[in-house]
C-alpha cells in the first residue's frame, strides 16, 4: 500500500528543547541506542512500509545528517523507482516554521507521483507499521489521520497535542498545550494527507498570515474535514529534552523494548561502519550494556550505552552512562550518568557524577 504514499520527515523539530545535543547537527542526527541516529527510525519504518520516496526538509546543521544518509542506500531508498532527498533552505532564507517549508518547496509535492503523503518528526523512537494506518485512513475516507497513543502527558512535553474522538474514532477536538490530568489521547506527530490537501491548505494558512501547522491548518480546520485518530499501541521514546533522551536510551536496557523497538522482521537500518569487534582486556569487566562495534574496554561498564570506537581505560568505571562514538575514557576515571558526546576525551583519573533525573552532558569534541 505505501507505493502511493510519499514520506516526509521534519529534521529539526524539538531542537530548541535539546541545545546542547543540537549545537552542530540536527535533531535528526542525534545518535541513539548506540549505533543509530534518530532519523534512522522513521526512515526504516517507511523504507519498511513499502514508502518508496522520501524526503527530509532541514533548516540548519544538516551536514552530518546529509554524510549519515547519502543516497538512502542503507533504506533500500537508491534504486531506480525510489529515493530520498534532502530539501534545504534556498540560499541564505532558512524555514521559520514548517507551513513556510512546505510552501515554498511545493515544487518538489507537486512533481511527487504519489498522491498521499506522511508527515512525521524525527525526535521519536519506535517501530511502526505505517501501512496499517494508511489502510485505515483510506477505509475511512479521512482527509487527514492523526497517530495517537493513549498514554499520560510526558513532563517534559513543552507544547502536546491531544485528540478528542468520537464512538467511531473522528477527531471532535483538537487540544494544543491542555491543562489535563490522567490518560490522553496524545499525537505521536505522524500524520496522512492527501498531497493536492496538503499544498490546499497551506496556501490558505500562507495567504491568511495563521502559520502555526497545528493551531492553524490542524485545529483551525476540524470542522471543515474529516480528521480521523489512528490509535498505535507499541512502545514509543518521544525526545523532549535531555533527561528524555538519557531516560530513553536508558529503557533499551529492558529486553522487552529492545525486542520490541528492533525487531526483526522489521529491522531499523543505519549507515553501516566498518569496524573491527569490540575487545575486552583481562581487566575489563561488562554488566548489562550494549557495546557498539570498535570498541576497546579495559575497564568497568554497567548498564551503559556505548557508540562504536570508544575506548574505556584501565581502572576506569562507568556507570549509567550514554558515551558516543569515538571517546576515549581515561585509566582511572569514574563517570556515573553521564552523557558524553563524539570525540571526547576524559583525562586519567577524573570523577563525573550526576543523577539518573539529572543527568551530566560533556559536549562534543570536549577535553576534560
Amino acid at each position: 500500500m505505501g507505493s502511493n504514499l510519499a514520506g516526509l520527515i521534519f529534521a529539526n523539530v524539538g531542537e530548541v528543547n535539546l541545545p546542547d545535543l543540537t549545537a552542530k547537527r540536527t535533531m535528526a542526527s542525534v545518535p541513539f541506542g548506540g549505533k543509530y541516529r534518530l532519523v534512522d527510525f522513521p526512515l526504516s519504518n517507511m523504507s519498511n512500509s513499502g514508502i518508496n520516496n522520501v524526503a527530509i526538509i532541514v533548516k540548519n546543521n544538516f551536514h552530518s545528517l546529509t554524510d549519515h544518509v547519502g543516497s538512502g542506500i542503507a533504506w533500500d531508498l537508491s534504486k531506480r523507482r525510489s529515493g530520498l532527498t534532502i530539501l534545504a533552505p534556498y540560499k541564505d532564507h532558512s524555514f521559520n516554521h514548517r507551513l513556510e517549508a512546505i510552501y515554498y518547496l511545493r515544487g518538489y509535492f507537486e512533481d511527487l507521483k504519489e498522491e498521499y503523503i506522511l508527515l512525521t518528526n524525527s525526535n521519536s523512537v519506535a517501530n511502526i507499521d505505517y501501512n496499517k494506518m494508511f489502510e485505515q485512513h483510506l477505509l475511512t475516507g479521512a482527509d487527514i489521520t492523526l497517530m495517537y497513543k493513549e498514554m499520560e502527558i510526558p513532563g517534559k512535553e513543552h507544547d502536546p497535542l491531544v485528540l478528542i474522538t468520537d464512538d467511531e474514532g473522528r477527531i471532535t477536538k483538537l487540544l494544543v498545550t491542555p491543562e489535563v490530568q490522567g490518560k490522553v489521547k496524545l499525537s505521536t506527530s505522524s500524520m496522512i494527507i492527501r498531497k493536492d490537501l496538503l499544498l490546499k491548505l497551506t496556501q490558505e494558512c500562507m495567504s491568511e498570515n495563521a502559520v502555526d501547522f497545528r493551531r492553524n491548518l490542524l485545529q483551525g480546520k476540524l470542522s471543515k474535514y474529516n480528521m480521523q485518530g489512528y490509535r498505535y499501541n507499541g512502545h514509543i521514546s518521544v525526545i523532549h529534552s535531555i533527561e528524555d533522551y538519557y531516560a530513553e536510551n536508558m529503557k533499551l536496557m529492558d529486553k522487552g523494548i529492545r525486542d520490541e523497538v528492533f525487531n526483526p522482521s522489521r529491522p531499523i537500518y543505519t549507515k553501516v561502519r566498518d569496524d573491527a569487534p569490540s575487545r575486552y582486556g583481562l581487566t575489563s569487566r561488562v554488566k548489562g550494556s550494549l557495546i557498539a562495534q570498535g570498541c576497546i574496554i579495559e575497564g568497568e561498564v554497567e548498564n551503559s550505552i556505548l557508540s562504536k570506537g570508544v575506548h574505556i581505560g584501565k581502572g576506569a568505571s562507568v556507570r549509567g552512562c550514554i558515551i558516543m562514538q569515538d571517546t576515549k575514557i581515561g585509566e582511572g576515571a569514574v563517570l556515573e550518568n553521564v552523557i558524553v558526546d563524539k570525540d571526547v576525551v576524559v583525562n586519567n583519573g577524573h570523577t563525573l557524577t550526576g543523577s539518573r533525573t539529572y543527568p551530566i552532558y560533556i559536549a562534543k569534541q570536549a577535553i576534560v
